[in-house]
């Protein structure tokens, strides 16, 4: 299962790919009953159309756990990140929050709650990574192109994602 959410309402979903029939070309929203669109990905891949959920075949390309390789820059120590299994909420770092998500910093166009990074098993039990932006202020880029709201994107060893001015590294 991964979770999914409206490009209209924004309402939060969880979809069993395993049930998706092959020739699904858009599903209704359960809350505003408006079509969202669904394409079918084994890699990354931008889609033009905001309004389009990625959600990856049966056999895509899985990864082990992966880490975040934070890029050191004049606001940024280097650090990297662990991620575990389910979701991972990455942002910057704030008083009051103690994660192993949180990214020491100044930067203050990275939001607190920024991406979102959920890694879900596959049928063989590998993990497989999913990114989506986490209605961040400043918006994510991924591989120097903008996350669009509700789109996800299926992620792989040495993709590059900017929260504000800093740099993340994907490894597997």
């Amino acid at each position: 299962m991964i979770s999914v959410r409206c490009p209209h309402c924004q309402v939060g979903l969880k979809v069993d790919e395993s049930k998706i029939p092959a020739n699904l070309q858009t599903f209704n929203c359960p809350k505003c009953k408006k079509p969202i669109q669904v394409s079918y990905v084994t890699g990354n891949v931008s889609p033009d159309d905001s309004d389009t959920v990625i959600l990856s075949l049966p056999g895509a390309k899985s990864v082990k756990a992966g880490r975040l390789h934070v890029l050191a820059n004049e606001f940024t120590p280097e650090q990297v990140i662990q991620l575990s299994e389910g979701i991972n909420v990455v942002g910057r770092k704030s008083p009051s929050q103690i994660s192993a998500t949180s990214i020491e910093t100044k930067d203050k166009l990275m939001s607190r709650n920024h991406i979102g990074i959920e890694i879900r098993k596959d049928a063989e039990g590998n993990n497989i990574h999913y990114l989506y932006d986490n209605k961040s202020t400043n918006r994510t880029l991924y591989n120097s192109k903008y996350i669009e709201p509700g789109e996800i994107v299926m992620l792989k060893h040495k993709d590059e994602i900017q929260l504000g001015q800093t740099c993340l590294i994907f490894e597997e």
